[in-house]
């Protein structure tokens, strides 16, 4: 992370209020980056879809989804991550799928870029929503 960044972690149960309060979290950070309303309110939507998706990877009874909020100069990050035996490509095409339902015609709800990857035991998911113009990659 750059000096210029600015992050907020959470580990949440896999429970429906603590994915809304993730995505409270994100909207109130995307808000005082001066995002618009339509596009918080876009951003948080696929946030909490995302932990709610994430929430049917985890495995066992102490498993917990660690979300990561880091605000850039140029750029909001949320990262999830958990611990899991699925490749993180699983569930890709659900999440895809989500840009659909919530009538986003440029991304998941507003996010601009997803990224998937397996580091250290664990499956993370990076959503990615940037504040001006850059690169938008589909």
């Amino acid at each position: 992370m750059s000096d210029d960044s600015k992050a907020i972690e959470l580990q949440i149960d896999p429970d429906a209020r603590l994915a809304a309060a993730a995505g409270g979290a994100v909207r109130c950070i995307a808000e005082s980056a001066g995002l618009a309303d339509n596009a918080a309110t876009e951003f948080q939507k696929s946030i909490v879809a995302a932990c709610l998706e994430s929430f049917g990877h985890l495995a066992g009874e102490q498993q917990h989804l660690k979300v990561t909020i880091t605000r850039f100069p140029d750029r909001i990050e949320v990262t999830l991550a958990h611990k899991s035996g699925t490749a993180p490509a699983v569930g890709l095409d659900r999440i895809a799928g989500l840009a659909d339902q919530l009538g986003a015609a440029g991304g998941l709800g507003g996010v601009d870029r997803v990224q998937y990857e397996t580091r250290d035991g664990l499956v993370v998911t990076r959503l990615t929503k940037y504040l001006g113009p850059g690169p938008k990659i589909q």
